[in-house]
């Protein structure tokens, strides 16, 4: 019985490596600094929506100014807006790192009527008149290839821009016509 268990835990074990494997590596909380959160609220997971938006800030194109940046953004979010922590479940970089926001499981508050039943995935910038860079974008994708594979998000997710379903610019004109084009976009 006790090898039948243990050949369990291996089968797991190596299944969960293969999955993690295929996903981008995430600049974890920890690693860009975050403060505790204040509140945290759960959702079950799998998700079927994805909102894409950008923080409207400036840019980052290296690792250094993207966590100062993701940093500032918990810090306005927490002291300014009382969201008690970071809006959003990920970020991304220009240097094309995904960042830790809330994460998976955790209720983001990045869109009004859609946080408890969505991830929110910010592109760190202002992309009304300029794209992200190319490693940006394909790192949202592998992201979001990563949450089906994980079975955090549904197979069949639908993909929105913050502006399809609220009144906001985001995530900028440039980036919105550029998803149009993506697997899962949803007009």
């Amino acid at each position: 019985m006790v090898k039948v268990f243990l050949l369990f835990l291996f089968c797991i074990f190596h299944q969960l490596l293969c999955i993690a494997g295929s996903c981008p590596a995430i600049v974890s909380r920890e690693q860009w600094g975050a403060r505790n959160p204040e509140i945290i609220d759960y959702v079950v997971f799998p998700l079927d929506i994805v909102i894409i938006q950008h923080t409207a800030t400036d840019t980052c194109k290296s690792t250094e100014t993207c966590k100062n940046l993701v940093r500032s953004i918990q810090n306005y979010h927490i002291d300014n807006v009382n969201f008690g922590d970071i809006g959003y479940n990920f970020l991304i970089g220009g240097d094309g790192k995904v960042y830790e926001g809330r994460g998976w499981h955790k209720q983001g508050a990045h869109l009004i009527g859609y946080n408890s039943k969505s991830v929110g995935i910010a592109f760190i910038g202002n992309f009304n008149s300029v794209l992200p860079t190319d490693a940006a974008i394909k790192a949202v994708k592998d992201l979001m290839a990563c949450g089906v594979e994980l079975e955090e998000l549904t197979p069949d997710y639908k993909l929105f821009g913050a502006k399809q379903l609220s009144a906001t610019a985001s995530p900028g004109s440039e980036l919105f016509n550029r998803m149009r084009n993506w697997d899962h976009f949803t007009e």
